[in-house]
Parts: C-alpha cells; sequence; structure tokens
C-alpha cells in the first residue's frame, strides 16, 4: 500500500477498513507525540495533570477570552497541540475525503460533518439560549452524527464512480441494469446453449457408396 498515498492525498477512495484503520493511527500518533513531548514541555512550562489533543486547544489562542484565562501549564498544553495538531488533523480530512469519494461524495462533504459543528461548539456557550437557537443546534448535530453515520458505518459504491474504482477490487463499473441482474441470477437452461440440427441422409464428406456391391 502507498502509504504517502493513504495518509496525506486527497484524490481516490478508501473503504471503511481502511478508513477505521486510519483512526487507529492517528491515536497511536498521538500517544508517540504525547510521550515525546511530555518532559520537555514540562520543564518549561510546568507539568500539566494531563495532555489533550483538541482543536478546542488551538482555538483557545486566537480567541482572547480563552487565551487571558489559561495558566502557564495550560500554555504548555497548548503548544503540544500547535506542534503536533496539524499533520494529525491533515491526516483525518485527507482519509476523511477518500472516505466520501468512497461514498460518491464529494469532498466538501466535510465542511457541513465536522467543520460546522467543531467551531459551534467551541462557541456554543457564549451564545444566548433562546428558542430560536434550537432551530440551529439540531441540524447541525443532526449533519455531525450523519457524518459518522456515513464515514464509519455505510459501504461505498460497488461500482466504479466519479472518484475512481472500487478499492475492494469488484471492478464492475457501473450498476447492472434489471435485465443483467436476472440474466445472471437465473438457474443455466441447458436447452439455450445447445443447437440441435437435422440429421442428413447423404453420408459422411470423404466416403462414397460402391454401387458395384
Amino acid at each position: 500500500m502507498d502509504w504517502g498515498w493513504y495518509l496525506f492525498k486527497f484524490n481516490g477512495r478508501i473503504n471503511r477498513a481502511r478508513f477505521w484503520l486510519a483512526g487507529l493511527i492517528i491515536g497511536c500518533w498521538m500517544i508517540f507525540l504525547m510521550a515525546l513531548l511530555f518532559v520537555p514541555v514540562g520543564y518549561l512550562f510546568g507539568w500539566p495533570e494531563e495532555f489533550s489533543f483538541s482543536l478546542k486547544n488551538i482555538f483557545a489562542i486566537v480567541d482572547p477570552k480563552s487565551y487571558h484565562q489559561l495558566s502557564r501549564t495550560d500554555l504548555g498544553v497548548i503548544v503540544v497541540n500547535v506542534i503536533t495538531m496539524p499533520s494529525l488533523l491533515w491526516v483525518f480530512v485527507a482519509t476523511s475525503v477518500k472516505r466520501l469519494h468512497d461514498r460518491d461524495m464529494s469532498g466538501w462533504w466535510i465542511i457541513p460533518f465536522f467543520a460546522v459543528p467543531g467551531i459551534y461548539h467551541q462557541f456554543a456557550d457564549r451564545l444566548h439560549h433562546t428558542f430560536l437557537l434550537g432551530f440551529v443546534t439540531w441540524p447541525i448535530t443532526a449533519c455531525y452524527f450523519w457524518g459518522i453515520v456515513e464515514l464509519y458505518f455505510l459501504p461505498g459504491t460497488r461500482w466504479t464512480n466519479r472518484f475512481g474504482p472500487n478499492p475492494l477490487g469488484k471492478q464492475q463499473t457501473r450498476p447492472r441494469s434489471g435485465a443483467t441482474r436476472l440474466g445472471a441470477t437465473t438457474a443455466w437452461a441447458p436447452q439455450s446453449e445447445i443447437e440441435m440440427t437435422p440429421h442428413l441422409g447423404s453420408p459422411p464428406p470423404g466416403m462414397r457408396v460402391n454401387r458395384g456391391t
């Protein structure tokens, strides 16, 4: 398998198994980077109780309200996130786009599925809880769960779609028609394969009748 394409490129398709594998790789990558950066960050900023990888930590840097509430230890956690999160996020987006392609969906669907819910979750506690806000909250939440189902649980198209061939190796170029599907599922009929020809009274070629007998 081409690991560079698998983890970092946006073209082509991957199936559910490879998408789940990408999530496992991201998790192991997080643990490795946490162990690698724990000691130097601890000496510089103080020892945090725990490291957490979250986009919320990165938002805290550019968000003045959150920034002024951060302690020195919190800054250490944010530094770790700033160093590691871009590469982890790139792998997640690249594999998610290829998984959407497997579903014959544009990669731009990642915006309503994950980007909009993530931004909303960051700033939701600052919005006034009104009845009108409920009309925004429920569609955003529904889009998030729809994205989870599409990427993690639903199979890809069985035929070659606009983004490439079936990653499982089934090279069906297009959906079967009703007649083709009926022919593929109907039992074999011997009479349809055997051609009956009438018997001729003349002898086979190369043989003659001896008239003197």
